[in-house]
C-alpha cells in the first residue's frame, strides 16, 4: 500500500519511517488530520491521547467524526480508522485528560517525535517543557481563520496575529525556556466574532503541515 510513497523517498528511508514511535495529543480538528496522515505515511507506533468523545459540532471540521461515532471516545474512533487503514499498526490509546498530575504517566514511553494538537495552554507549556525528550511540533490557534495558505511550519518566537502563541511566548519566556521548537501557526489575523468558529479546512491543513514536519525531518527534505 506505501508503494507511491517508496518511490518518493526510498526503501531504507521508508523503513526508518514505520520504526519511530508519535505521540499525539488531541484528536480533533488538528490532531485528526495529522493522526492520519501520519498512518498514511507508515508510520507503525503511536500512542494517542483526548479525553473528548465525539459529538455533533464536531461534524464540521474533525476527520474521524461521522453521525455513526457521536457520543463514542475519540481515541476509540481514532484507532479504529486507522487499523482500517493499516492494520499492522500499534497503537496505545489513551482516553484522559492530560494535567500537571498525571502527565509523567503519558511519558512513560520514549518517543521519537510529539504533535501537540490540543487546546489547552497548561498542557502545551509541559510539553513545552519536556522537549528536549523528543521532537515536538505544536499546533497554535485555527479558530476565526480563513485562509489556509496563512499557515506555516515557524518556530514560536517568529509567530504573529495568533493569540495562543502570544500567550505562549510570554509563558515560555517567563519560564525560561527556549523558542525555537517547532509550531504550526498562521499569520492571518483572527476575526472579530463573539464566538469561537471554525471552518472545514483550516484545522485539516495545520495537522497536515504537523505531519509533513514529521516525515520530511525523517527524510530531510
Amino acid at each position: 500500500m506505501f508503494e507511491r510513497l517508496i518511490s518518493l523517498i526510498g526503501k531504507d528511508k521508508f523503513k526508518s519511517i514505520q520504526e519511530i514511535n508519535v505521540l499525539v495529543v488531541g484528536l480533533g480538528g488538528v490532531g485528526g488530520y495529522a493522526f492520519e496522515a501520519l498512518v498514511r505515511s507508515g508510520i507503525q507506533n503511536f500512542t494517542i491521547v483526548d479525553g473528548d468523545k465525539v459529538e455533533e459540532t464536531n461534524l464540521n471540521r474533525q476527520i474521524i467524526t461521522s453521525n455513526k461515532n457521536i457520543g463514542l471516545p475519540k481515541v476509540e474512533v481514532a484507532k479504529k480508522r486507522a487499523l482500517e487503514i493499516n492494520p499492522n499498526i500499534n497503537i496505545d490509546a489513551r482516553e484522559l485528560f492530560i494535567t500537571e498530575e498525571n502527565f509523567d504517566t503519558i511519558l512513560d514511553k520514549k518517543y521519537d517525535y510529539v504533535v501537540d494538537a490540543c487546546d489547552d495552554l497548561i498542557v502545551k507549556l509541559l510539553l513545552i517543557k519536556n522537549a528536549n525528550k523528543y521532537k515536538l511540533v505544536s499546533s497554535m490557534g485555527t479558530a476565526n481563520k480563513f485562509d489556509p495558505s496563512k499557515f506555516s511550519l515557524t518556530t514560536l518566537d517568529k509567530t504573529s496575529n495568533d493569540p495562543i502563541a502570544r500567550i505562549l511566548r510570554k509563558r515560555v519566556k517567563d519560564a525560561h525556556i527556549h523558542r525555537k521548537f517547532k509550531v504550526v501557526s498562521s499569520t492571518e489575523p483572527p476575526a472579530q466574532k463573539e464566538k469561537l468558529g471554525t471552518t472545514s479546512y483550516v484545522p485539516g491543513v495545520a495537522g497536515l503541515i504537523c505531519a509533513s514536519y514529521i516525515i520530511n525531518d525523517m527524510t530531510k527534505k
